[in-house]
């Protein structure tokens, strides 16, 4: 079995001794450094950093490491989070009536691929709720209209909130989320085809086919208020010749979404991902 361990992200303005500091602080605590990542924005001016330590030997607490740091970050003027291994984040997955993404995380789930729970699916179809009986999960069902999306997104939120969701999954989850919804949720993550913006709308494949497009690929990425504008995570791409009919790409496109979102959520799982102006650094 592995040790726990914590992990820090942490963003700041770049200056002299920030490794130095980071590390010493788990150094003087009795800690053990396991993995560390560092990367600096030049243009940005930023230092950005993960860094994994056991917790067998720390000296503190878990409920003091925080406050312990932010005494160290305040000064550097520093955004920073903190996780623990041991503790399995909760994953709601969100579907409309395409099932391809959402078997295939609850399949990784399953074989011990993705660390978390998933206790919950909401749709705004019925269509797969067999799938959700199938894994033993609970269903919600959310009808959107444009009258009542406000009244909908409420009953999300508390769902949310009644299951302790710490991250939503947009497996095909054909609907867009309000700014309301984001400001009070905003750890969500999306999948669509990188056909973006030269096929918006519906039946992309069909025309990217009739452009008689060479490449098609999938792009995963944080949701913001600016949709399919958010920090990417994780993008694929795979060829396709004049030998390929639209449903070769269909098919072709649906391997892909399936694998870059399975990679974007393991990426944020495992505390890998750090956001800032709209983009990311991952430490993968």
């Amino acid at each position: 079995m592995k040790r726990a361990t914590a992990t820090l992200l942490i963003s700041c303005p770049d200056q002299q001794g920030l490794v130095a500091r980071i590390s010493n602080f788990i150094f003087a605590n009795g800690g053990n450094i396991i993995d560390a990542d560092q990367h600096t924005d030049f243009e940005a001016g930023l230092f950005l950093s993960r860094i994994e330590w056991e917790l067998t030997g720390f000296n503190l607490d878990r409920e003091l490491i925080g406050p312990a740091f932010e005494a160290i970050a305040r000064p550097l003027g520093a955004q920073w989070q903190l996780h623990f291994s041991d503790r399995k984040p909760r994953l709601s997955l969100w579907v409309s009536k395409q099932d391809h993404c959402l078997l295939d995380l609850l399949w990784r789930q399953q074989a011990g691929e993705l660390d978390a729970e998933i206790p919950l699916i909401i749709s705004n179809h019925d269509k797969l709720r067999p799938i959700a009986e199938q894994f033993g999960l609970d269903f919600l069902h959310v009808p959107i209209t444009r009258e009542t999306k406000a009244e909908q997104e409420a009953q999300q939120l508390a769902a949310i909130a009644d299951y302790g969701i710490d991250l939503v999954v947009l497996a095909k989850y054909m609907q867009v989320l309000s700014s309301d919804f984001l400001a009070q949720f905003p750890q969500v993550i999306n999948i669509h085809h990188s056909f973006l913006p030269a096929f918006a709308g519906a039946n992309p494949y069909q025309r990217a086919y009739e452009r008689g497009v060479k490449i098609i690929g999938a792009t995963a990425h944080y949701v913001t208020p600016d949709l399919d504008e958010g920090p990417i995570i994780e993008q694929d791409v795979v060829r396709v010749s004049h030998r390929d009919d639209a449903d070769d790409l269909v098919r072709k496109g649906k391997d892909l979404e399936r694998i870059v979102l399975a990679r974007a959520v393991r990426l944020h799982l495992q505390h890998r991902v750090l956001t800032y102006r709209n983009r990311t650094v991952v430490f993968a």
